[in-house]
């Protein structure tokens, strides 16, 4: 990031339309930029840099020993149907239904009380959990793992063929990277601690929860954790007026006031 002071007057830019941007009255630019971001997330390897290799060997080691070690895990953790329960529900609720109601609210909250900061926030949440629920079908149906329900957990890749596809695919898993998703949109938007604390705390607990619950292995939450985070953090740095690649703001400068620029130099990458 740099800042650039103008050293002059000058007029700030016309704000974006109403009916440009992604609201209840305008769900034709909601699907919209739906679309453009999936596009954009899928073909996103293609824009890797080197930089990057300190974050994407970690994680492909990562999941790697987590595959090895998922048919051990979930042994490990028993049959206890009571417990499964209760955890499938706390991952319902948290992964899904509560971070929904929470776009909901805040979009309602947002008009009701003239904030549109608030409002954004709830229509990018939306979005990215959009993004990251089309991303995590359209994966599941390529791997179409088995999940640990079948097979005594064997967690195999298109165990039966052609001929068995799909097979209840398990890969990744939707609610952690819903979540994931939702908290990081949240998070950056609203970034104070308290507020990351509660959003991640909850994504945490609900990728947990998807393991105890045994719905999923432990890969397929890492990699649905992941992928939500990144879900969410496209639609953050690409659609948010905060998080731009150019913010505007008043400056005191020694020839009077300006306004101050701000340009992500890795907006877009």
């Amino acid at each position: 990031m740099w800042a650039l002071p103008a050293l002059a007057q000058v007029n700030a830019p016309t704000p974006q339309s109403a009916g440009s941007e992604c609201r209840l009255k305008t769900l034709q630019v909601c699907v919209k930029d739906v679309a453009q971001d999936e596009a954009g997330i899928v073909m996103s390897p293609r824009h890797t840099r080197p930089i990057d290799l300190w974050w994407i060997i970690p994680f492909g080691a990562a999941t790697g020993l987590a595959v090895h070690y998922d048919t051990r895990a979930i042994h490990d953790l028993g049959v206890h149907p009571n417990r499964e329960k209760d955890f499938n529900k706390v991952s319902d609720y948290g992964g899904l239904y509560l971070p929904v109601a929470a776009a909901g609210a805040g979009y309602i909250a947002g008009a009701v009380r003239n904030n549109d900061y608030l409002t954004e926030t709830a229509v990018l949440s939306a979005e990215a959990m959009a993004d990251a629920t089309i991303l995590d079908q359209g994966l599941k149906y390529a791997l179409d793992r088995e999940n640990p329900m079948l097979d005594n957990a064997r967690g195999g890749l298109w165990p039966q063929g052609p001929k068995g596809w799909p097979n209840s695919p398990s890969m990744p898993s939707e609610h952690a990277m819903n979540v994931w998703a939702f908290a990081h949109v949240v998070g950056g938007q609203y970034n104070g601690f308290a507020t990351r604390v509660l959003v991640y705390g909850l994504a945490s607990t609900v990728s947990v929860s998807r393991v105890i619950a045994r719905q999923h292995f432990p890969s397929d939450v890492l990699v649905g954790s992941t992928l939500g985070w990144l879900a969410g953090g496209y639609v953050l740095h690409h659609r948010s007026h905060e998080h731009g690649l150019v913010d505007l703001s008043a400056v005191q400068t020694p020839l009077g006031r300006g306004i101050g620029v701000t340009w992500d130099l890795n907006h877009g990458q």
